[in-house]
C-alpha cells in the first residue's frame, strides 16, 4: 500500500492536483500543503503498516484499514467519481483506476477471509476512512468551508 501511495502522489503531483482543486472544484491548494499533507500521511502509513506487520493486533490492523481506505479506497473513489463529474482528468485517475481500488479490493477480501478484523469491525474501519477523506477534503481543499 505504501508503494501505491507513494506512485498515486507522484501522479497527482505532475497532474497538477492542487491547481486541480483550486480551478475545478473552487478549493484552495497549494504545492506546499500538497507535500506536507502527503508526507505526513506516507509516514502514518507505513507506520501503520509496520505495526500491523510486527504485531498483527486487532487494533493495528483497524486503525490501518480505516487510514488505508480513506486515502486509497475512498480517495480512488473520489478521483473516479470527479472525473466522471466534471469530465475532465482528476490527477490521480490513473493510478486510482490501476492500483488503488484493485489493491482495496484485495486487501479487504484477505482481511476478512484471514479474520483479521469482523465484518462489523471492517465496515466500521471503512467508515471511519470515509469519516477521515471527507473531512481532510473539508479542511484541507476547503478550509471549513460551508
Amino acid at each position: 500500500m505504501p508503494t501505491a501511495f507513494a506512485l498515486h502522489i507522484v501522479e497527482e503531483y505532475r497532474g497538477g492536483f492542487p491547481a486541480w482543486v483550486t480551478h475545478v472544484l473552487g478549493g484552495s491548494f497549494n504545492n506546499l500543503a500538497f507535500a506536507y499533507n502527503n508526507a505526513v500521511f506516507f509516514v502514518i502509513m507505513v507506520g501503520l503498516t509496520v505495526w500491523v506487520v510486527r504485531s498483527g493486533s486487532r487494533l493495528a490492523v483497524f486503525l490501518l484499514i480505516a487510514w488505508a481506505s480513506g486515502n486509497i479506497f475512498w480517495d480512488g473513489l473520489f478521483h473516479v467519481l470527479t472525473t466522471a463529474k466534471y469530465d475532465r482528468y482528476s490527477p490521480g485517475l490513473i493510478t486510482s483506476s490501476v492500483l488503488y481500488l484493485p489493491i482495496s479490493l484485495i486487501i479487504g477480501m484477505a482481511t476478512l477471509q484471514s479474520e483479521a478484523l469482523s465484518v462489523k469491525a471492517f465496515l466500521g474501519a471503512l467508515a471511519v476512512g470515509l469519516s477521515l477523506l471527507a473531512f481532510l477534503i473539508w479542511y484541507g481543499l476547503f478550509h471549513f468551508a460551508i
